[in-house]
């Protein structure tokens, strides 16, 4: 019950889409994908699923190979495209028994009847899909998906175009049904993956650049500090202090600086060194925002 990934890459003619991407997922975790329009969030989603074939590298679904065993994991595999198409002129219940039918589940009515309780479409089951609201259609979806009771679940976008209450409604499913699956979905919503996911990556032009393991807000690559002082330190002053590596004025006299070590301790020794006394002093949580804009923004 994992995704394995392992210095992947894919091309689309000439064009690299996906480079070095190293990645893993295992039960019980709701991986949320985040990267701007055209990371390659879809194309990545697509060659889990077996649809892509990719050049090098190797993607596992609960320990096989995608490549060498394509009918194998796509069994494992329940998959929710960004733009779900239904059938409008089916009725709920027709279509989730015609899907089964494709998916050749052996207990086939049992199986929808178990799913429609579950997702929350008791109300809906006698209505065209064509009735349906954004969120009850993201529903079926879901339904189709969950079908075969895929050990991995990959929805792309799955909270698009919802209003507030079918957006709880979604989230709540999605968090209910992942307990006991691996699931991966995308955004480019940050408060998405806030609300529904134990884990985030990071992807930008087809690589991944952050990994936010139990959404762990504090990357490797240091500290950083709110600072306030009675005085604006000199930039002499500054220079005294070599462990800055980043610093910003964030309002009159405080200041957010950065490095790669905690340095609380050498900061007050440097405070009184200098007779300019510390105000204030905190370790500043970096947001999911903030990691999102340092690791997407202005990067070729």
């Amino acid at each position: 019950m994992s995704i394995e990934i392992k210095a992947l890459q894919k091309d689309i003619g000439k064009r690299t889409i996906l480079t070095d991407i190293n990645f893993y997922a295992g039960s019980g975790e709701i991986v949320g994908l985040l990267g701007p329009n055209g990371a390659g969030k879809t194309t990545l989603m697509r060659t889990i699923t077996g649809a892509y074939q990719y050049q090098t590298g190797s993607v596992k679904v609960c320990g096989m190979e995608v490549s060498e065993c394509p009918q194998a994991t796509a069994a494992k595999i329940g998959y929710l495209p960004e733009h779900n198409a239904l059938y409008d002129d089916m009725y709920v219940q027709e279509y989730l028994l015609y899907a089964a039918g494709l998916k050749k589940v052996s207990n086939a009515h049992e199986r929808v009847e178990t799913l429609i309780r579950e997702v929350g479409l008791t109300p809906e089951r006698h209505k065209k899909i064509s009735a349906l609201s954004k969120g009850y259609r993201q529903r079926v979806g879901i339904a189709q998906a969950l079908m075969s009771d895929p050990e991995v679940l990959i929805l792309d976008e799955p909270t698009t175009g919802l209003d507030p209450n079918q957006l709880e409604e979604i989230r709540s499913l999605i968090k209910r049904v992942g307990q006991n699956r691996t699931v991966l979905l995308s955004t480019h919503i940050m408060q998405e993956v806030k609300e529904m996911c134990t884990r985030a990556v990071v992807i930008n032009h087809g690589r991944f650049v952050a990994d936010l393991p139990d959404l762990s807000l504090q990357q490797e690559n240091g500290y950083m500090l709110d600072v306030q002082f009675k005085r604006t330190p000199t930039e002499e002053e500054w220079n005294q202090l070599p462990q800055i590596d980043e610093r910003r004025l964030m309002s009159s006299q405080l200041w957010r600086i950065g490095s790669k070590e905690d340095i609380r301790e050498a900061l007050f020794a440097w405070a009184v060194q200098c007779g300019n006394p510390l105000l204030h002093v905190s370790l500043h949580t970096r947001s999911i925002e903030d990691i999102f804009r340092e690791t997407t923004l202005n990067k070729d």
